[in-house]
């Protein structure tokens, strides 16, 4: 049992979120324990005049929610959206001793069903998952995926505040056509993550620094957990990055370790960190890692995706990599910034001339087919069944892409 001057020692002064001339689309919470009844809300706000009375309003909801009672809050608004706020207000709350395990849940959007298993995944656009000014408007550019990010992109000390604001923002941001991935953190923390992440139903969760399936196992094991505790039926699949020699090595034990893994892909900058040398821009150091995960991922029945390009300015040699990724049997691969999506999309789409000599193998085999004949001609070459199969699947993968009907 907690005594008095324990619980006392518990309960203390706490913030969460940002504010300052540069920080946009956040907030700041301040909020200190009281022994006296009643809540006091003080409020700083760019857009004061217009919003004040409505964040007043939520930041009284949200307290009720978490059931705290008596505390004296401030807040300072650099025109964060309901989400954010709530989220917040609950790290803070949840950092100073209060609240009691309870949350501040914003109104949940439409969430979109779960994803196709072999779904087009071009590009994944990264999102910090501790900088809400990026969240609203990341499906603009029209990405295949969105991935927030609790791992790399947020600082150690911030990890408890972005989980709740990834969370949130699962739950109340539209993120259109995009598949919704979250990059939860290493194990175990990433298994903390989970039980906040998985009931606002991610399409898709990437597991870092996967070195062993059971590492995959114990994760998808945490999934179901949570599933089963609240009520979820449907898939959230699993995408496990390899970013060291080791799991290089174990990388088809990997990617066959269970059927919800989806796709397999690389971490370049941890894997070339793992081997002391340095990375470069043609990529021959990684050349046996990136070929070795293609065929792990092929011979499992998963995608193969590359890793990010990190030179946001050079689009040409974007473009370059891309392009080799492609002819390696990579499907997709990360980006960084909103620009590099065009260039990722072009370069992972069949080219015109590719569709239509693909269409002349499919319509020369569906008409020997027809006659009856064993072997497929086209012109005067003879076309082999492995041939014809590549065909298909280039004209599957277009009408997928929406470059055919």
């Amino acid at each position: 049992m907690t005594s008095i001057s324990e619980a006392q020692t518990l309960r203390r002064r706490a913030e969460a979120g940002n504010w300052g001339v540069d920080i946009r689309s956040d907030a700041n919470v301040q909020i200190e324990p009281r022994d006296r009844d009643g809540i006091d809300i003080a409020l700083e706000s760019r857009v004061e005049a217009y919003y004040g009375e409505s964040i007043l309003a939520q930041a009284e909801q949200a307290l009720e929610q978490l059931q705290v009672r008596r505390a004296g809050v401030a807040i300072h608004d650099e025109g964060a959206l309901p989400f954010v706020i709530a989220a917040r207000i609950e790290a803070a709350v949840k950092r100073a001793g209060l609240g009691d395990g309870h949350r501040a849940l914003p109104e949940r959007v439409a969430i979109p069903g779960a994803s196709a298993r072999d779904r087009v995944r071009r590009s994944r656009l990264y999102l910090p998952g501790n900088e809400p000014k990026y969240f609203v408007n990341a499906a603009l550019r029209k990405p295949d995926a969105i991935i927030l990010d609790l791992e790399d992109s947020v600082h150690p000390a911030e990890k408890d505040a972005a989980r709740l604001l990834v969370r949130n923002a699962l739950r109340a941001v539209d993120f259109g056509d995009c598949e919704r991935m979250v990059r939860i953190n290493q194990l175990p923390l990433g298994l903390v993550d989970l039980e906040e992440i998985v009931p606002e139903l991610p399409n898709l969760v990437l597991l870092p620094k996967a070195e062993r399936p059971e590492q995959v196992l114990q994760v998808i094991d945490q999934i179901h957990d949570v599933k089963k505790a609240h009520g979820i039926n449907r898939e959230i699949w699993l995408m496990p990055i390899l970013e060291s020699a080791l799991g290089i090595e174990n990388a088809y034990a990997i990617a066959a370790a269970s059927p919800e893994i989806v796709a397999l892909t690389i971490g370049l900058e941890d894997y070339t960190a793992d081997l002391s040398v340095a990375k470069t821009a043609s990529g021959a150091e990684s050349l046996y890692a990136r070929q070795r995960l293609v065929n792990a991922a092929h011979a499992a029945g998963v995608q193969a995706i590359d890793s990010v390009y990190g030179d946001v300015g050079d689009l040409e040699g974007l473009k370059e990599w891309s392009l080799k990724s492609r002819a390696m049997g990579f499907e997709g691969m990360g980006c960084i910034h909103p620009l590099q999506i065009a260039v990722i999309h072009e370069a992972f789409a069949p080219t015109a001339g590719e569709i239509e000599k693909a269409l002349k193998i499919v319509a020369a085999f569906d008409e020997a087919q027809q006659k009856g004949l064993g072997v497929v001609s086209l012109g005067s070459k003879m076309i082999d069944a492995p041939v014809v199969q590549r065909a298909l699947k280039l004209v599957d993968r277009a009408k997928a892409m929406g470059i055919l009907p």
